[in-house]
């Protein structure tokens, strides 16, 4: 009996570990927020969530410009501090309902619910200009960057892959037309 117990003190350990690196296994180490997996796992759930109850929601991707000239220049920790100032700026300015996560290097998404067109493109140009104004030290120098923001309105007939693929195209679009 007590090597049953003992076995069974084991496993429940063993499950708790794994639950603790399947929830890190979603998170971004870096900026604390959910990564490109953790992302696309509640974009998933979101779309079969919008399938079911036809509500609306909609997916803002944003890239830094500007990024990489900062890492050329002062070295990939001082991007690392700016992408922190940045993540937690976009976390400041999204409801307790949205979802932000790094989807790679300088790329962020935004899971909004309850949001139409209207609101997405309102969203996408107050996060450019809140990431405008965000601010890093490093070393003594002020780092800043810009953004481009685009998005898309779910659609639930869509997988992941295609909103996320139609988000940053429009994200790729905005940048164009900033760059007149």
């Amino acid at each position: 009996m007590a090597e049953v117990a003992r076995l069974r003190r084991d496993l429940a350990r063993a499950e708790q570990r794994i639950a603790e690196l399947e929830a890190r296994a979603d998170v971004d180490p870096l900026l604390e927020i959910l990564n490109r997996r953790g992302f696309e796992r509640e974009l998933t759930r979101s779309l079969a969530y919008l399938k079911r109850y036809g509500t609306g929601a909609a997916l803002l991707f944003i890239d830094l410009d500007g990024f990489k000239p900062i890492n050329d220049r002062y070295g990939h920790a001082a991007g690392d501090v700016l992408l922190k100032a940045v993540a937690t700026s976009l976390a400041a300015h999204v409801r307790a309902s949205d979802v932000v996560a790094r989807l790679g290097g300088d790329e962020f998404g935004v899971l909004m619910w309850n949001a139409n067109e209207g609101a997405m493109l309102a969203k996408a140009a107050d996060l450019e200009s809140v990431i405008s104004r965000a601010r890093a030290e490093y070393t003594g120098v002020e780092l800043s960057v810009g953004a481009s923001a685009g998005g898309v309105v779910l659609r639930s007939s869509a997988t992941a892959a295609d909103i996320i693929a139609d988000a940053d195209r429009a994200m790729y679009a905005r940048k164009k037309a900033k760059r007149g």
